[in-house]
């Protein structure tokens, strides 16, 4: 396979791929920050052809935010499914380039997700994400009803404040 890049050079596809295969890898082995206050995990599903057929890969994404604030992907890593044991070995791959403490990582409601965080940094804390959360609950409502609970619904998750929060919930549970 040929690449014709915009200034209209032409490269095999294998080339390319020869040239940047050790960057990626440096890339992901390279050193992380001790400290991360928040690291979020997931995957991506994919369809991809393998051996004459297509076959569902995952890309592991794990997106922390530094002590500054500054956003900075942590690795990826390509799989055949999503499950604890796998996330384990990422978390332990993160401590061996460097990563001593994360104060809260957001997952998931994957299985034994939380058994394999505490195995790996057991000081940490794990919360579901919002957007997992929002998935799982409106499994149980109408469609119908969907738009309006999710309007009463944001209320709750994007108030500037524990008050605020508590009082749309309040408010929320009424309706």
């Amino acid at each position: 396979m040929k690449v014709i890049f915009p200034n209209g050079e032409v490269k095999a596809a294998s080339k390319i791929v020869e040239k940047i295969t050790p960057e990626i890898a440096a890339w992901q082995n390279r050193p992380l920050d001790a400290v991360y206050p928040f690291v979020f995990m997931d995957a991506i599903h994919y369809k991809v052809k393998e051996n004459h057929r297509y076959i569902t890969k995952a890309a592991y994404v794990v997106f922390g935010i530094q002590m500054d604030g500054r956003k900075d992907i942590l690795g990826v890593w390509i799989g055949e499914n999503e499950s604890a044991k796998f996330w384990l070995s990422v978390m332990n791959d993160l401590k061996n380039r460097g990563v001593k403490d994360v104060y809260v990582f957001c997952v998931d409601g994957l299985t034994g997700f939380r058994e394999a965080i505490n195995a790996a940094f057991p000081k940490s804390q794990s919360q579901r994400c919002i957007i997992h959360q929002i998935r799982s609950s409106i499994r149980y409502v109408s469609y119908k009803d969907i738009k309006s609970l999710m309007s009463d619904l944001k209320k709750v998750y994007q108030a500037i404040n524990e008050y605020e929060a508590l009082n749309a919930l309040l408010e929320f549970k009424e309706k």
